[in-house]
């Protein structure tokens, strides 16, 4: 654990927003170099709260005190200016410089002050040492675009370091991770908390905070409910003060009839990416894809819908062939992709609820070329009602939603389009425990009603909770098929890493 003294105070923080009370009377505490996790549902006030300690949002009411100081009228230069560094999820570097260019973006040593005549000997001198330091082995001159997710946070990171940040906040930073650049990412973190820097970690992944962090401030609705030492303190524990009751169930599986088979892939290929990928998806029926990053996952489902091309295979819908060339094609097919990243590929996060859930087949909802607005609205409510979507009203807009809402929303713009075939890419990710549960709870609805469901997951214990059957991929190729009760996470990853267990 980091020292005794005393680096924030954050006391009686309330912040509210048009029908929304995004914090009340909030307090939190972290000392010099330790590592403070922040958790709880989406839509308990974490983001906000961020936004007001990096000066981006004003408090309503309340005290911050930083290194002995209580600040006023704080602004995100302010905050920077003072040692507030903050690693948002959305990285924050300029793809087209290098990578020390990035480290020293605002902060440029100069060789001649009053002309701006940059040092670049010294800076590339300094990046290297500090790079090297950090163990971290990038090379500075590199492109920032040239590098991966897991590289540029390392950037991002050395970068709050050279500022002299005394607080680094981390917000979800291993959602884009694979476990090799997670483990990379801990042990950095480690090593900034060792200079004496404190670190606010804000993630859903409970297992990385009992890992990592020493004392955990856990939000529930606006509201801080609890603050304690990690080591104390279970999973479950964690997840009762987060959602306000016990979840007995995280995976809350149903088991549906299973009819005919709603879809079939049979030999597709697409050179370097996909081999000879056949499946089948009965009706109520949840079909599992699980592998390690970059196993052909996601390039199947984007295959199977017309996002990218294929060389060959048949894709029949209901035992029929159908060609999918386009996402047009497959939606008119019904099938329904829910994609990874719903920010940027599943919503328009400046339009309303109503739009976005109409969206895919706004033409039900037009006559001669006119929009029945009317009709729009009757069903975005009647959906909102039986997805449980918290909301000031259907004509906000999506982007000010939390993360679970979000989701929800997606789906009801595919239940929306009649799609019979669902494919879910990590349909929890970002989104916190309770509103998991959430989701799970409507891929039952779905298939209960006859749906065919494919669930493509990182977390292992998540394909095995909710998938009827589970295949398993490597380098673009199925190496395993089992049924849920003869699945085990050993079994997975032997199969996972096509390596053939010893008998």
């Amino acid at each position: 654990m980091g020292t005794n003294q005393l680096l924030l105070k954050v006391e009686g923080i309330s912040k509210k927003f048009p029908g929304v009370q995004a914090l009340s009377m909030v307090s939190l505490e972290a000392n010099v170099g330790e590592v403070h996790a922040i958790a709880g549902e989406n839509g308990a006030g974490k983001s906000t709260l961020i936004k007001i300690l990096t000066g981006a949002h004003q408090p309503d009411s309340g005290t911050i005190f930083f290194d002995g100081h209580m600040l006023k009228d704080l602004t995100p230069r302010k905050a920077m200016q003072i040692g507030i560094a903050c690693i948002y999820q959305e990285l924050n570097l300029i793809p087209h410089l290098n990578v020390m260019e990035n480290i020293f973006l605002g902060r440029e040593i100069r060789r001649v002050e009053s002309l701006g005549i940059l040092n670049r000997a010294e800076m590339r001198t300094k990046a290297t040492a500090l790079l090297a330091e950090l163990g971290l082995s990038i090379d500075p001159a590199a492109r920032i675009g040239s590098l991966g997710v897991g590289q540029q946070q390392m950037v991002e990171i050395c970068r709050a370091v050279w500022s002299n940040a005394k607080l680094i906040i981390m917000d979800e930073p291993t959602s884009s991770l694979s476990e090799k650049e997670a483990e990379d990412l801990f042990r950095i973190v480690a090593q900034v908390k060792a200079r004496g820097v404190t670190v606010l970690f804000i993630s859903h992944r409970l297992d990385e905070i009992k890992n990592n962090c020493d004392r955990i401030t856990i939000l529930r609705d606006g509201h801080s409910v609890a603050m304690v030492d990690v080591v104390d303190t279970s999973v479950d524990d964690i997840i009762k003060l987060m959602v306000g009751r016990d979840i007995k169930n995280k995976y809350p599986k149903i088991r549906a009839r299973h009819q005919d088979v709603v879809l079939s892939v049979e030999g597709l290929n697409r050179k370097g990416i996909l081999h000879d990928i056949s499946f089948s998806l009965r009706a109520g029926e949840v079909l599992g894809f699980a592998g390690l990053v970059g196993s052909g996952r996601t390039e199947t489902a984007r295959a199977v819908t017309g996002a990218d091309p294929i060389d060959s295979g048949r894709i029949m819908v209901f035992g029929k062939e159908v060609k999918i060339r386009s996402p047009k094609d497959s939606i008119d097919a019904g099938i329904a992709f829910l994609t990874e990243d719903r920010k940027e590929q599943g919503l328009i996060l400046i339009q309303s609820v109503a739009f976005n859930s109409t969206m895919v087949k706004m033409e039900q909802y037009a006559k001669y070329g006119v929009l029945n607005l009317g009709a729009v609205r009757t069903a975005t409510r009647k959906l909102a009602r039986e997805l449980q979507l918290k909301m000031a009203g259907i004509d906000m807009p999506v982007g000010k939603l939390s993360g679970g809402n979000q989701q929800k929303v997606v789906i009801a713009k595919w239940l929306l389009s009649k799609a019979r075939i669902f494919i879910f890419d990590e349909p929890t990710r970002g989104i916190d425990v309770g509103a998991k549960v959430e989701v799970y709870k409507l891929i039952n609805d779905l298939v209960e009603d006859g749906a065919g469901v494919i669930i493509i997951c990182s977390e292992m214990d998540e394909v095995m909770g909710m998938a009827d059957r589970i295949l398993v991929m490597h380098e673009g190729r199925i190496t395993a098929e089992f049924d849920q009760n003869e699945a085990t996470q050993e079994k997975i990853m032997y199969a996972a890493s096509d390596i053939q267990k010893a008998s």
